[in-house]
């Protein structure tokens, strides 16, 4: 199976500010990988070099199995940026026709196009009178354009309600399905916490952290919370075999454990049999997660 994506030891410098160093990475096909990292971390400097758009110092990066910005790789590249801008007196139907031109692909797929991503009711409508979520789903819908192979996606979601938000997922969890790689960056943990499969994190132009949500749990070593509910007038029975917990609010008890505690204090909790009558394990967050190494690295 080729790579989709292939950068290793990737440097860029912009005079005595090193943007990005020593960066690797691959995304294999179908995968979907979130670039997550503060303003300034490098992330807008790596997309565009993936694109070709700047050249880069040391490293080598293969996208689509040619160089970047190459016409063989830029026929097999897409890319949403955050604030996709079209002409107002154009219609969708309009826009997406030009960009199929653009790309040599059949005008007559413009209406397939947006509906795919839930514009086929406003196709004929001038995107003058769309919100700022409908033109980033024009800006979604030129991105299908050709099936690419890699999708760069500079916080996508911008713009989109919570519906917009679930049914753009969907689509790209569809995509991935079909054998594109998915490489997007974004600043809402919570949306990305589930829907990705790898997790970069970049920090001061390097590569702080990557792998799996479950992995990176691990390698942040931060501590586990339970929250314990008590059965009807077991309250204080359970408090008084949990010493270690803290009362919450709604009734509950919550503790907090190292990884490899959890399992010996969650069998302590079943031995209490009746006396629970539920528990709920709460792992680190990915916002906990990022927020722990980039406070490594002195963020």
């Amino acid at each position: 199976m080729t790579s989709t994506l292939t950068i290793s030891r990737l440097t860029k410098r912009f005079g005595d500010v090193e943007a990005l160093c020593d960066v690797s990475l691959t995304l294999e096909p179908g995968q979907r990988v979130a670039l997550l990292g503060h303003n300034g971390a490098g992330k807008s400097t790596m997309m565009k070099i993936i694109l070709g758009l700047i050249p880069f110092d040391a490293g080598e990066v293969t996208v689509c199995g040619a160089a970047p910005g190459s016409s063989s790789a830029r026929a097999q590249v897409a890319y949403l940026p955050e604030n996709a801008a079209f002409h107002p007196a154009l219609t969708g139907e309009e826009q997406i026709r030009h960009y199929l031109a653009l790309r040599r692909e059949p005008a007559a797929q413009a209406m397939g196009l947006l509906g795919r991503v839930g514009l086929g009711h406003a196709g004929k409508r001038r995107i003058g009178t769309y919100s700022k979520g409908m033109r980033q789903r024009v800006g979604l819908a030129q991105a299908l354009i050709g099936r690419p192979r890699l999708l760069v996606l500079d916080e996508p979601t911008s713009g989109l309600d919570p519906v917009s938000r679930r049914d753009f997922y969907a689509l790209l969890d569809g995509l991935a399905a079909e054998g594109a790689s998915i490489l997007l960056s974004s600043h809402v943990l919570t949306e990305v916490e589930a829907r990705t499969d790898r997790i970069l994190i970049l920090s001061q132009g390097r590569m702080v952290a990557e792998g799996t949500l479950p992995e990176l749990r691990r390698a942040a070593a931060l501590p586990v919370g339970i929250s314990v509910t008590p059965a009807p007038g077991q309250a204080e029975n359970l408090a008084l075999a949990l010493p270690a917990a803290v009362a919450a609010s709604d009734g509950s008890l919550r503790l907090t454990c190292a990884q490899d505690e959890k399992l010996g204090i969650l069998a302590r909790i079943t031995a209490l049999g009746a006396r629970v009558a539920d528990l709920e394990v709460i792992p680190p967050s990915l916002e906990d997660i990022y927020s722990s190494f980039s406070r490594r690295d002195g963020q």
